[in-house]
């Protein structure tokens, strides 16, 4: 008989993580710091897994998942959703941390996903300040619109915290501008991305660092990994709706954003959602489907390494 495949399965908390193997079934828990994560390391190694799967959170399983990856361990970052849902599908309705362990050992035996490609440094540090970038435009939003709503009298300390939102929202952008310009390779995806009509910086340094698959996956894939490729509910002689769901959430955010200004002057988007809305469609089903030709638009200049061109386009 072959060698039973070894399926390790991280619970993550700020403090804590549980760590289960599978088949072995041995179980144990370690600080979520720089001691806890070494001592795991030092654990796990001698048993040469197949899989070490740890479910993303955001920002809590980023110094284990960096630490295992440089350590040779072949690191998955799992979808938490996707393995809740296998909890279910399996009869298991509990749940603790060390439940979850084991769920996401036995997730990562049966479904066997594929590893994980771990971003460079100065790529994870473009993901954050995006995100921090981000956060400020929402801070700001929620600013203005109390300017709106609040007396002249406290108006002042308001406008205030926006011109300090505006100072920061300046330095990130530098930030990210040399970040990008540091490497030659960046430097000309990034030119090449901002080269097609309707993508600015921003969109363009979030599919850099967000969507790394770009330009190597064909339009159906790429669409599906985004979440903006429809889904059949089809049954029998039953037709449902289509729709989207999962995906890159930060990639199809900024991407809607994009299109919201894309189809206002965009050569190919705009006769293509004025079209789709005359034809009686929703304008939100056909906001999704300019999306998706962006997208394709993007990941086949990508692919061909080729400059934006409205006849091919």
């Amino acid at each position: 008989m072959e060698p039973q495949e070894i399926n390790v399965g991280i619970d993550t908390s700020s403090k804590q993580l549980d760590i289960f193997v599978r088949p072995t079934g041995q179980f144990f828990s370690v600080t979520n710091d720089k001691d806890g994560i070494k001592d795991a390391i030092k654990r796990l190694q001698p048993l040469k897994p197949k899989r070490v799967l740890i479910e993303y959170t955001g920002r809590l399983e980023l110094e284990f998942v960096c630490a295992a990856h440089k350590a040779g361990l072949p690191i998955v970052v799992c979808n938490p959703s996707q393995v809740r849902n296998f909890a279910k599908s399996a009869g298991r309705l509990a749940k603790t941390d060390k439940l979850d362990a084991v769920d996401i050992a036995h997730f990562g035996e049966a479904m066997k996903p594929r590893l994980s490609s771990i971003k460079p440094q100065k790529l994870r540090n473009i993901s954050d300040l995006l995100i921090v970038r981000s956060q400020c435009l929402e801070m700001s939003t929620m600013q203005k619109n109390r300017l709106k709503r609040m007396p002249k009298s406290v108006h002042k300390p308001i406008q205030s915290i926006l011109k300090a939102i505006k100072k920061e929202l300046e330095v990130i952008d530098k930030q990210l501008d040399k970040l990008v310009s540091s490497i030659a390779e960046w430097r000309q995806k990034r030119d090449l991305l901002l080269s097609a009509k309707g993508v600015g910086n921003v969109l363009a340094y979030t599919l850099m660092s967000e969507l790394p698959e770009l330009g190597k996956l064909n339009r159906k894939e790429i669409a599906a990994l985004v979440g903006i490729a429809p889904m059949n509910r089809d049954s029998g002689n039953f037709q449902g709706k289509r729709y989207i769901h999962g995906g890159r959430h930060r990639v199809r955010t900024v991407l809607f954003v994009s299109i919201m200004s894309a189809i206002q002057c965009h050569p190919k988007l705009k006769p293509m959602y004025k079209r789709l809305v005359d034809a009686g469609k929703p304008k939100k089903v056909a906001l999704i489907a300019c999306m998706r030709k962006q997208l394709t638009i993007l990941n086949t200049m990508v692919k061909n390494n080729t400059y934006w061109d409205e006849n091919m386009a």
